[in-house]
């Protein structure tokens, strides 16, 4: 057992063997548990503790009550050439996204460009997990999802629309892919779960309580309104996103989405997903050297007051990651409570 008060790091290989037992104990396939269980701890690593281990116990807590099925069979809707609709089933959200990815990177050296629009999935963890695997296969990619609503239509007091968040990865040359990842709130609602599990204060611009009053309490902005991100804008890119993951899907949209903090209601969750086959555009030595380049660029420019470097998008997660790998992770008391509580109701000691 590990002790969650001994303020010590913790090997990444733990988390990822103790979280993928729990999906087995749930029913989930031993494969398919693997690969939830790294979406986690990968998030973690990145730095991203609002998407790691934190939500381990929402996940199953959705497999104990059948929301979420625990083993995941997905079929095709529609196949027709580029484009393919891929229904989840109400499967396990990170599997069914996984196998999007190579269903849309298939397609894409097939015909230049593969689109796939998933219906019927669950919450699946960071965009930019998925979107990274495309790029590391030379392909372009941009990855949406709907997601459960805590933000109010702009100018409204009531809950429609989700963060809805969207992702997008570019291969990289010696630096790496370039990856954008963001929420079209003002912050992810699990910054604000991680906030009232660690008991802090959170911004005054990150959410506002049930009245529309701004507010620090993150308790009051959970059961008021997240933000959108630079006002009207994030709430019109949500829109956006949400017609494209769940209209065009034919999945769930709006407040007819449910999100992985509801334990007992199938999710409906859709995403939109494109991948672009740089191949088709020019050599891929070529587009390495463009992007190299273009970084260099990027780079070489005077620091402002207060900056160690310009960091290009995904490098500050790149450079988590190897710093985490090498010195384990610190998580706070309060998440390694719960999984030890999720610990002992599947009968998995932590």
């Amino acid at each position: 057992m590990i002790d969650p008060s001994s303020g010590l790091p913790i090997a990444p290989k733990v988390f990822s063997a103790f979280a993928a037992a729990v999906y087995r104990s749930a029913g989930v396939p031993e494969v398919d548990a693997a690969l939830a269980a790294d979406t986690l701890v990968q998030a973690d690593l990145w730095g991203h503790q609002s998407h790691g281990m934190l939500r381990l116990g929402w996940y199953y807590a959705r497999l104990r009550s059948g929301a979420m099925k625990p083993v995941t069979h997905t079929t095709l809707a529609v196949d027709a050439g580029a484009i393919a609709v891929m229904d989840g089933h109400d499967g396990v959200g990170q599997v069914i996204t996984r196998r999007a990815v190579e269903e849309a990177v298939t397609r894409a050296r097939n015909h230049g460009v593969g689109v796939v629009s998933i219906r019927n999935s669950n919450h699946f963890g960071t965009c930019m997990y998925y979107t990274r695997i495309a790029a590391e296969q030379n392909c372009i990619m941009m990855l949406m999802s709907n997601a459960g609503p805590n933000m109010a239509p702009w100018g409204g007091l009531k809950k429609k629309i989700g963060t809805n968040p969207w992702s997008i990865a570019v291969p990289g040359g010696d630096y790496g892919p370039v990856v954008m990842d963001m929420a079209n709130s003002g912050v992810a609602r699990g910054k604000i779960y991680l906030a009232n599990k660690r008991r802090e204060p959170i911004p005054d611009y990150w959410a506002v309580d049930a009245q529309g009053r701004p507010t620090t309490d993150p308790k009051a902005a959970l059961e008021g309104f997240i933000l959108p991100m630079a006002g009207h804008k994030g709430y019109v890119m949500g829109v956006m996103v949400d017609l494209l993951s769940g209209v065009l899907s034919g999945s769930q949209f709006l407040d007819t989405v449910h999100g992985p903090y509801d334990p007992v209601n199938p999710s409906g969750a859709g995403h939109f997903m494109v991948a672009l086959n740089v191949a088709a555009f020019m050599p891929i030595a070529e587009f390495h050297q463009r992007i190299d380049a273009y970084i260099r660029s990027l780079k070489d420019v005077p620091l402002a007051v207060g900056h160690k470097q310009v960091y290009y998008p995904g490098e500050m997660e790149r450079l988590a990651d190897c710093e985490n790998r090498g010195k384990g992770l610190l998580l706070p008391q309060d998440t390694l409570e719960d999984l030890q509580r999720v610990g002992r109701e599947a009968g998995v000691p932590f």
